[in-house]
């Protein structure tokens, strides 16, 4: 019985044992068939686009808020008193230089004109008279010298007549938009009532703005700063003309003024008083690259691009580059540091790559290669 148990013990242990070595056999064959399939299968790639980093004249610059002012822009009033005769105020009318705007009554001051030349008539025809009877030693040098004094005098009240009725009859000084108007024929003016504003136009404007100390020092007048009215606005182009002489001492910032000229195109545009962005450059323009901005990766390591080069077996790889960027304008983003000029980069696609992964090129990348990046500044 013992001997009986014993072989049958053997023969099940034989039989575990081969079943085991047949499994093993099984798995190695099954394994060295993946390993010959992934042999034959291709490395993984990534299709992409790439673009050339592009060198580039580079300024950094900041932002102001402005306001516009009018070359000339005055407080209309008068500088006598009187009642209004005639008004020509139309606001938002534009009125040519030595246009009538308001006219006083004048009509005592013409009375005094006309008695005034009157007397300088009758003064004249005296001097005539004395000057003959002189020659003829009928009368004395000094009868001649106050008749001559008479109608110099007469001459003087008649200029001042003029000018009263002058300063009356209110004239535009210069090309200009009439502002609102509150005045009415027969109303009374006392002296310095304020009129209307005039603004000038057609000439140009300005604008003021103020900048850091440390920007203002490397400002220089006839320099150009870019001017934007709104935010989708295109940039107006304007000249320093002014640099304030003083910092103010709570902001330590320095006002600036610059110029536009020729406004007659921007009707709406660049009103008096309205607000204005003002694009100011910062310090020397330097060399510096452009790339996409598709082609710039952020991360919490910092910035990088995905450079694309050939390897030793010259399969085109992607590669990762830590950069510094600047600012972004349009579709361009400036690089300062970490990216030579004429790099080849991954743009379109860049998201899906990792370091070292194999990289097909896209057709379109010829496009992006051609690209010229527009010359921008740190804004």
């Amino acid at each position: 019985m013992n001997r009986r148990n014993w072989i049958g013990t053997v023969l099940l242990l034989a039989l575990v044992l081969s079943t085991g070595i047949g499994l093993v056999a099984w798995k190695y064959e099954s394994l060295q068939g993946s390993v010959a399939t992934s042999a034959n299968q291709p490395e993984p790639m990534e299709s992409i686009t790439v673009a050339v980093a592009r060198e580039m004249e580079h300024r950094q610059t900041t932002t102001s808020i402005g306001t516009v002012l009018a070359l000339r822009s005055v407080m209309l009033k008068n500088e006598l008193a009187g009642t209004v005769r005639e008004v020509r105020l139309t606001p938002g009318q534009i009125v040519e230089a030595g246009t009538l705007l308001v006219a006083l009554d004048v009509s005592v001051e013409a009375a005094d004109l006309k008695a005034q030349e009157a007397q300088a008539a009758l003064a004249k025809t005296v001097l005539n008279r004395r000057q003959n009877l002189n020659q003829e030693l009928a009368t004395t040098q000094e009868e001649v010298d106050r008749a001559r004094a008479d109608l110099d005098i007469a001459h003087a009240q008649i200029a001042r007549t003029k000018a009263i009725i002058a300063k009356k009859t209110i004239r535009a000084p210069f090309r200009a938009r009439v502002g609102i108007a509150d005045v009415h024929p027969g109303q009374y003016l006392d002296d310095g009532t304020l009129l209307t504003t005039l603004q000038g136009i057609g000439e140009g404007v300005h604008v003021d703005f103020t900048v850091a100390q440390q920007v203002a020092a490397g400002l220089r007048d006839g320099e150009t700063v870019d001017v934007f009215v709104a935010s989708d606005a295109p940039a107006i182009r304007a000249n320093i003309v002014a640099l304030d002489a003083r910092v103010d001492p709570t902001t330590r910032n320095a006002m600036v003024r610059a110029r536009v000229d020729g406004t007659r195109g921007m009707r709406g545009m660049l009103v008096p008083g309205a607000s204005v962005r003002v694009r100011v450059p910062v310090g020397l323009s330097r060399k510096a690259v452009a790339i996409p901005v598709s082609a710039l990766r952020k991360g919490p390591g910092g910035d990088q691009v995905f450079v694309i080069a050939p390897d030793q077996d010259h399969k085109t790889r992607a590669h990762v580059r830590q950069v510094e960027s600047g600012t972004m304008v349009g579709d361009q983003i400036v690089i300062h540091a970490g990216l030579d000029a004429g790099e080849t980069v991954a743009a379109s696609g860049s998201f899906k790559l990792r370091e070292g992964v194999l990289i097909a090129v896209a057709p379109e990348a010829s496009t992006q290669k051609q690209a010229q990046p527009q010359t921008v500044s740190k804004d």
